[in-house]
């Protein structure tokens, strides 16, 4: 059998890749011809996936503005950060509080290789980069505590995350873990998409990505609700990406079309 095409950072360029697809809709450089074509075939289904993967992307720069802002967090532990996108999530964090002290975590070779465009924060502050796998909570506390203090409050953020997690890989025991080694005060940033709604394109996009080697997992909303346990949901609760706090004023305003992700953040007790 032929060996997976791979570039001279080791990248697998063969197949599509799900940080290189996210990338892909929301307008990005760093992906390969497979990731266009599969993103590509992906919309054909579902025309509104690009305007989702933004709205999540916003979703994200709200809540860690209202951390930084309302909240007083200075401690930003980013699970699955993906290829960088201006605002990355220490911009945002940073352009609010110069201190704020950000670790982005990832174990795709191709977010490896782009990592210099996570560490670039304010001298006030600090950016670090962990290579590690989301499936492994003890690894990512054990490295992210070089840069975090988690005796104080940190806001954990795992955006478009946990539906790359089966319940084989304990997904739910894996975010319990990592929220129980933080301090009362700490926040859980999560969206997750749903497997309550109406859509057709979402079990035919599951069945793509699993023919393309990706593991993709819709949870309901009492599934997903199940990962803030120990955290107490901020208003509006478990929503659409662009139904929380579109007041903040961070991207565009929704114009009814459905977006398949539950996104919340919750306070830890």
């Amino acid at each position: 059998m032929a060996a997976a095409p791979r570039d001279a950072d080791g990248i697998d360029t063969g197949r599509p890749h799900p940080a290189r697809v996210y990338d892909w809709f929301l307008g990005g450089t760093h992906h390969f011809p497979v990731d266009a074509e599969f993103g590509t075939r992906i919309v054909a289904l579902d025309p509104t996936a690009k305007y989702g993967a933004r709205h999540n992307r916003w979703f994200m720069q709200r809540a860690t503005r209202h951390l930084a802002g309302a909240v007083g967090v200075r401690q930003f532990l980013d699970i699955g950060s993906g290829i960088p996108t201006e605002p990355n999530l220490h911009r945002v964090a940073q352009d609010v509080a110069p201190e704020a002290r950000v670790v982005y975590v990832d174990h795709d070779p191709l977010v490896r290789a782009h990592a210099a465009g996570l560490l670039s924060g304010t001298a006030a502050g600090a950016t670090a980069f962990v290579e590690a796998d989301a499936r492994d909570p003890e690894l990512i506390l054990e490295r992210a505590a070089d840069v975090l203090d988690f005796a104080r409050p940190v806001a954990l953020s795992l955006v478009a995350v946990t539906h790359f997690l089966t319940d084989e890989d304990g997904a739910h025991t894996v975010v319990a873990r990592l929220v129980d080694a933080l301090a009362p005060g700490s926040h859980l940033v999560l969206s997750q998409l749903s497997g309550d709604e109406e859509t057709a394109w979402v079990g035919e996009a599951v069945d793509r990505y699993t023919k393309g080697g990706v593991t993709l997992v819709p949870r309901t909303r009492a599934q997903t609700e199940r990962f803030f346990t120990g955290c107490a949901l901020l208003a509006p609760g478990l929503v659409q990406p662009p139904d929380w706090r579109p007041e903040l004023g961070v991207g565009e305003a929704r114009d009814g079309t459905l977006v398949p992700l539950y996104a919340g953040v919750g306070r830890k007790e």
